[in-house]
C-alpha cells in the first residue's frame, strides 16, 4: 500500500475502505492520488482478508475529476492520452476486474472522471444532494474513464449524448431513476447505509459474488449462446467452492452460514 495521505485506507470487517482525500481540491486527481488509489485496489486484488471495497470521498464532494492545474496547457501542451493510458485506464480495469464487490458512496459532486469512476463501481449509492456532471464538454474534451462505454449501456444513446454534450448536472434521484446508480439516500444516512451494505457483502459468499460480477460484465459483449456457456462454466466453478458447500450445509442444518470467500 502507498503511504500517501491523498487516500485514506482502513480494513475492518472484511471491507477495505478507500477515501479520496484532497478535500480542498474537491478530491480531484493528481498523480499522487492516482498511484495511491491504484495501490489500494491492487491490495484488494491480492489480499484475501479484503472481501469487499468501499470507495468514497472526504469533505463536501466525491471527486471533481482531473486536477486541471496538473494539466495546464499554458505550461506546455499536455499529452492527455498518456494521462489516460498511464493513470485512468489501469484504475478502471482494476475496479472492473476485481472479483469482489466494490461499493461506492458518492457524498457530493462527482464530475468528469469522478462521475465515471463512480459509475464503474458495482453498487453505487449517492447522497440526495449529490450531482453527476460529464464536465468534459466544458473544456473541449471527450468523456473518459469508461464514460463513453458505460453511459450508453446504462441509459441509452440519447441520454448519454445529452449528458456528454451539454455537461448539465444530473441529480442523484434522477441518476437512480435512470439506472446509473443503485440508490439515492439522505445525506446523513449515506455512509451508514453504504458501510452496512459493504459489510453485508463482505460477509457473504464472495467467491460466488465475484463470479456473478464477471458474468454480468461479460454480457455486454457476449451473444446469448456465449453467455449461456459462461453461466454453465461459472456455475460449475461456484458449485465446487467451499462457500457453496457451506451455504447448502447451513441451509439444511438451519443455521447461519459462515462464508470464507473460497
Amino acid at each position: 500500500m502507498s503511504d500517501s495521505d491523498t487516500i485514506l485506507s482502513a480494513l475492518a470487517d472484511g471491507v477495505l475502505s478507500l477515501t479520496l482525500n484532497r478535500p480542498d481540491k474537491l478530491n480531484s486527481f493528481n498523480e499522487e492520488m492516482h498511484l495511491a488509489l491504484r495501490a489500494g485496489f491492487e491490495r484488494a486484488h491480492k489480499d484475501a482478508e479484503v472481501r469487499a471495497v468501499l470507495l468514497t470521498g472526504a469533505g463536501r464532494g466525491f471527486s471533481a475529476g482531473q486536477d486541471l492545474g496538473d494539466r495546464d496547457p499554458r505550461k506546455g501542451t499536455p499529452d492527455l492520452g498518456h494521462t489516460i493510458e498511464t493513470f485512468y485506464n489501469p484504475l478502471l480495469r482494476l475496479i472492473r476486474s476485481l472479483e469482489k464487490p466494490v461499493v461506492c458512496a458518492v457524498n457530493g459532486v462527482a464530475a468528469g472522471a469522478g462521475a465515471n469512476i463512480a459509475f464503474a463501481c458495482d453498487i453505487t449509492l449517492a447522497a440526495r444532494s449529490a450531482r453527476f456532471i460529464q464536465a468534459f464538454a466544458k473544456i473541449g474534451l471527450v468523456p473518459d474513464s469508461g464514460g463513453t462505454w458505460n453511459l450508453p449501456r446504462l441509459i441509452g444513446e440519447a441520454r448519454a449524448k445529452a449528458l456528454a454534450l451539454t455537461a448539465e448536472p444530473l441529480d442523484a434521484e434522477t441518476a437512480a431513476g435512470w439506472g446509473l446508480i443503485w440508490r439515492a439516500v439522505d445525506d446523513d444516512k449515506l455512509m451508514d447505509e453504504a458501510t452496512a451494505l459493504a459489510i453485508k457483502l463482505a460477509a457473504g459468499p464472495t467467491k460466488g459474488l465475484g463470479l456473478t460480477k464477471r458474468a454480468i460484465q461479460a454480457a455486454a459483449t457476449n451473444s446469448l449462446d456465449e453467455q449461456l456457456d459462461l453461466e454453465r462454466d461459472l456455475q460449475r466453478e461456484a458449485g465446487r467452492s467451499a462457500d457453496y458447500a457451506e451455504g447448502v450445509t447451513a441451509f439444511l442444518e438451519k443455521r447461519k452460514p459462515e462464508f470464507k470467500g473460497r
